[in-house]
């Protein structure tokens, strides 16, 4: 799955587009550290007031809003696990049966209260349907257009969310003219904050992988790994902050602990210009031959392919990994590196860190930092002066 198919997916969330059909909507109520479902209700999604339409339709889009191995994730089902979700999920998407759909989905939340407890009341909503995209674009000269012909997809969208008690209020009754205590009790659904979900099955090419889920984790970086492998039985995920991590690693194994700014700068560029030239729909990745080539020609001495492929095995524990390149380089132009020192915290753009050095200066260790104009602060323009 890749990024233009999950904004695809998430650009049909919203009423009356043509290009998707909601069937039947599923809410089940835990109580905090309860074993049992509280309360359920399943309806045709069309039955639904509007505005709680409108409400469920920002949920789903902020469910499926974020970065590929991020925030979303495209995972693999195990290939064996007791009692597959997989297979539950399946079924439940192909059945024509309302009833059963509905008791598939509250047997899943029944997985996902085994050996787990919730610290606050929580609503589990599941969605099936179907939505739509045209095998190509829209040609206004032809006879027929590219929504002459369709890719059909079903799904099923499940979105975990936590609620909370309203606040203690006063409010100020405009008939009776006087101030009253507010003591509405029930809790609100935080629909704007999802903690989690998925969507199934995932999506290549245009072709549905009912051997694949997309998680939805509720913050960057922080995939819920019990739910993950207990309750979707799906295989465990390597988050882009990891893969950040195994690429440092990687590279400290060949290169050592200490090297300059222009080399960083070098190897960030060459990553770059990997991810730039990329042709193909699939993200690029960087093998230990890759890696190999692309340290060589940054200007790090003494890179073998060898050195390279035993790095690999100990950091990853397989020297055949790839590294996707968009989670081991911060994006230029939008992200900066950090400096961090005792005295200061410095932001520097990737390609800038070439004019970074680290220098000693009558025995002290300083940032030299090389600048095209005066330098400002506060209004105040700094001497230059020199060393």
């Amino acid at each position: 799955m890749i990024k233009k198919e999950v904004a695809h997916i998430r650009k049909q969330f919203k009423l009356d587009h043509e290009m998707l059909t909601i069937h039947d909507i599923l809410n089940a109520y835990i109580m905090k550290d309860s074993e049992e479902i509280y309360h359920y209700e399943c309806q045709p999604f069309a039955m639904v007031e509007r505005e709680k339409q409108e409400l469920y339709m920002l949920n789903f889009k902020k469910l499926l809003t974020g970065e590929l191995d991020q925030k979303l994730y495209e995972l693999k089902f195990m290939e064996e696990a007791e009692d597959p979700t997989r297979v539950l999920l399946h079924q439940g998407m192909v059945t024509g049966d309302t009833e059963e759909w509905m008791n598939l989905m509250l047997h899943l939340v029944e997985k996902m209260l085994k050996d787990n407890r919730y610290e606050r009341d929580t609503v589990v909503t599941f969605v099936r349907g179907q939505y739509y995209r045209p095998t190509k674009g829209r040609n206004d000269e032809a006879e027929e257009t590219g929504k002459d012909e369709m890719f059909s997809h079903l799904f099923i969208l499940c979105s975990v969310n936590s609620t909370e008690q309203q606040r203690k209020s006063l409010l100020f009754d405009y008939t009776e003219r006087e101030f009253k205590y507010n003591v509405n009790v029930d809790p609100i659904v935080k629909l704007s904050t999802p903690e989690q979900g998925f969507l199934y099955p995932s999506v290549t090419d245009n072709v549905s992988d009912v051997n694949r889920v997309l998680y939805c984790a509720g913050k960057n970086h922080e995939p819920n790994l019990k739910f993950i492998e207990d309750v979707l039985n799906a295989e465990r995920t390597v988050t882009a902050l990891e893969e950040r991590s195994f690429f440092e690693e990687i590279v400290r194994e060949v290169a050592g602990d200490q090297l300059d700014a222009s080399t960083i700068s070098q190897v960030y560029e060459e990553i770059h210009r990997v991810i730039e030239d990329n042709e193909e729909e699939e993200p690029p990745k960087l093998d230990y031959r890759d890696m190999e080539q692309l340290l060589t020609v940054s200007g790090v001495p003494d890179v073998t392919a060898e050195k390279m492929e035993q790095a690999f095995q100990n950091v990853v524990d397989d020297r055949n990994y790839e590294l996707k390149a968009s989670s081991v380089i911060p994006k230029f132009n939008s992200k900066s590196i950090k400096i961090q020192t005792k005295v200061a915290s410095i932001s520097v753009s990737p390609q800038d860190l070439r004019y970074v050095k680290q220098v000693n200066y009558q025995g002290k260790r300083c940032i030299l930092i090389e600048v095209d104009e005066d330098v400002v602060i506060e209004g105040f323009t700094l001497n230059t002066e020199t060393l």
